[in-house]
């Protein structure tokens, strides 16, 4: 009896330039076109196993360990007949393919990131379910063309398809045809592109991003500003600043860029708060300690961005990182020791400290826990294929117990 599964991860990305608003809320269709960086799934991933099986009763998923209901007409529903549609194209095509697209499936997909660090996990989550079921499915398609059906799941996961640097374009066709994700560059291009995370909280969000979208497409004029005017030149111009690895033009226009969006939250009636006073020091930082590099003779070292929360990520090349997670620590000690995958601090660990020249009145240093976690990581790949010994079910076709 063949057993017909595959295993797949997914990276997380985070947006340079925002995706803020909907055209189509059923087909998850953006009022602009948003591009990101995809960071190394050695650190942060979604894993998904993937079976079909003529025994299955119906198609069931399990997320970290839960059962999660997949509801007709929902996004998971949607993922899942979409691959199955593209399926059928394969075995239509060759009649001697097993029927796959008529059994139901069972998926089981696990984070490497607690739900609860503050991270999006829809992207990573959406884009390894749809990588798994292509290669269940041995699919002949594209990412991009796998990232119109990953984007109906969340929008942002349609980035998540590709490693390196990524555009989602927003396209022009009422049915989401043109609505895709492209790569700008490939993680090789511009390697050393590092990332913190600056995990300042876990709680759930009093705003979710869906409702916050849609109410500022309802309620802001300078949401309508930024679509057709602000967010059409700054893709252009960023899409050039990778291509030239130009760092400072990079960081100019992501931090503009995550500026503007939270100002066009401020711009939604009523008013969307995401950053906190966590979120506002840990830009007079990055401010300050790129203004010491510019008055040197120098070009800025570090960029910021918040997606709808108050963590920060911060890129910056990584020659710079061990001044930045120092600058961090001392205005936010750990109560943990700073996980160093790169070891650039050695046994001794992290030593708070700022640049020379630095104003370190530009703001107060927190207790600990205000910022819980720091997680520094890379740009990085795009979905992997797993091997067999890495499937998450079981010889049954249920998950296997994690130890």
């Amino acid at each position: 009896m063949s057993i017909y599964q595959a295993t797949a991860s997914a990276p997380v990305n985070i947006a340079c330039i925002k995706y803020w608003g909907k055209r189509d809320t059923k087909l998850i269709l953006p009022t602009n076109s948003s591009l990101s960086v995809t960071l190394d799934q050695d650190h942060l991933r979604s894993t998904t196993t993937s079976r079909a099986d003529p025994s299955f009763e119906k198609d069931r998923l399990w997320l970290n360990g839960i059962e999660e209901e997949i509801k007709e007409g929902g996004r998971l529903a949607t993922c899942i007949r979409e691959m199955k549609r593209l399926r059928r194209e394969v075995e239509e095509k060759d009649a001697k393919e097993p029927k796959l697209s008529s059994y139901a499936v069972h998926i089981c997909s696990r984070n490497n990131f607690p739900t609860a660090a503050g991270l999006a996990s829809s992207a990573s989550g959406f884009a390894a379910l749809v990588a798994s079921l292509a290669a269940l499915y041995k699919l002949p398609a594209t990412p991009s063309q796998l990232s119109l059906i990953a984007r109906q799941g969340s929008g942002s996961a349609c980035r998540s398809l590709f490693g390196g640097y990524v555009a989602w374009e927003m396209g022009s066709s009422p049915d989401g045809s043109d609505s895709l994700a492209i790569e700008v560059a490939p993680q090789s291009h511009w390697p050393d592109i590092h990332a913190l995370i600056c995990v300042v909280s876990d709680d759930k969000k009093g705003t979710s991003s869906t409702s916050g979208m849609q109410r500022t497409v309802e309620t802001s004029p300078l949401l309508q500003h930024r679509i057709k005017e602000v967010v059409p030149a700054r893709m252009a111009a960023i899409q050039r600043a990778i291509l030239a690895r130009d760092f400072d033009a990079f960081a100019r226009i992501t931090m503009q860029d995550s500026n503007q969006f939270h100002a066009v939250c401020l711009d939604t009636d009523p008013p969307i708060f995401y950053m906190n006073d966590v979120s506002r020091t840990i830009i007079a930082l990055i401010t300050e300690y790129n203004r010491v590099s510019v008055a040197n003779g120098g070009t800025l070292k570090a960029a910021y961005t918040y997606d709808a929360g108050p963590n920060a990520v911060i890129y910056a090349p990584k020659e710079n990182m061990k001044e930045i997670v120092a600058m961090i620590v001392k205005y936010f000690p750990q109560a943990d020791a700073f996980k160093d995958p790169f070891q650039l601090f050695g046994a001794a660990g992290v030593e708070g400290s700022v640049v020379e020249g630095f104003n370190a009145a530009v703001a107060k240093p927190f207790d600990v826990g205000a910022v819980k976690n720091l997680i520094h990581t890379r740009v990085g790949d795009g979905p992997r294929v797993l091997g067999a010994e890495e499937a998450l079910l079981g010889a049954n076709g249920l998950p296997k117990t994690v130890a």
